[in-house]
């Protein structure tokens, strides 16, 4: 389908598209709402490989490499509603604001990405209205649905993150990631630290901000949530017995440190 073509039908998405919401655990009770971002790869067939090889489709600047397993696996464990991003981040990334530069990359590390090169305005609204704006408003629905019935709500916001970027080794075993709320990143790094065979990230190895983020400061911290971005080594849940391990781990101390949210939040209350 070329750009006329598009236009003329005013579409991205089309017969043997997946939709770009997945979801597990629809209307839980768990306090938990999980959300993954980069959860998928796929790619609209309109825009065929968007001009670059199936390796680069599969490594890390096209979806979070292992989040997948994870998030699908904690959700289970947890008995928790996971909202989750079937499309590939080169296609638009749901976890940048549309009008930053990095919604629609021309360029991921050093990888040119020729179809997002000089693409209509229209493109990117169709970009932006068929996947990224159906992803996030599913994520305001299920969270104005659960605060209308009084639900507690946590948001936990999962990605992965390559072993090795711009030839600098990251040492972190997995990272709590947030900007303004820190009452559930504290803590998680208290009790990842507590595990004994991590090295943890405080806000490793990225930070969340208004300018780089959209999930946590829209949907956590404009909804008033405790909130806190995940991020995993990609080499540790490259396979299913890593994301089962993994998921493990995070589902033993998320359930750990619901108690503990309930004090610290009711230690902040004016007397």
């Amino acid at each position: 389908m070329d750009q006329h073509t598009a236009a003329a039908t005013d579409q991205l998405l089309g017969e043997g598209d997946m939709p770009p919401v997945h979801e597990v655990n629809a209307g839980a009770t768990s306090p938990f709402l999980l959300t993954s971002d980069h959860y998928g790869r796929a790619l609209p067939r309109a825009l065929g490989d968007l001009g670059i090889t199936e390796a680069e489709l599969t490594r890390h600047i096209g979806w979070d490499i292992g989040i997948a397993g994870v998030a699908d696996r904690l959700a289970d464990m947890l008995g928790a509603q996971l909202i989750a991003q079937r499309y590939s981040r080169l296609v638009i990334d749901c976890n940048r604001p549309p009008a930053a530069a990095s919604s629609i990359p021309v360029i991921s590390e050093a990888t040119t990405i020729p179809r997002n090169e000089g693409i209509s305005e229209w493109e990117r609204a169709a970009r932006r209205r068929e996947i990224f704006e159906p992803y996030h408003d599913r994520i305001d629905a299920a969270i104005t649905r659960r605060l209308n019935a009084g639900q507690p709500t946590v948001l936990v916001s999962l990605h992965s993150f390559t072993p090795v970027y711009a030839g600098v080794v990251r040492p972190w075993h997995i990272g709590a990631l947030y900007n303004r709320d820190t009452v559930l990143p504290q803590l998680l790094l208290k009790h990842l630290r507590g595990e004994g065979d991590l090295v943890v990230g405080d806000n490793e190895p990225y930070a969340v901000s208004d300018l780089t983020d959209y999930t946590i400061p829209v949907h956590g911290e404009a909804r008033g949530l405790v909130n806190t971005g995940i991020e995993i080594r990609q080499d540790l849940i490259a396979d299913q017995s890593g994301q089962q391990q993994w998921a493990e781990r995070l589902a033993g101390i998320l359930a750990a440190i619901l108690g503990e949210i309930a004090v610290e939040q009711t230690a902040k209350r004016p007397v």
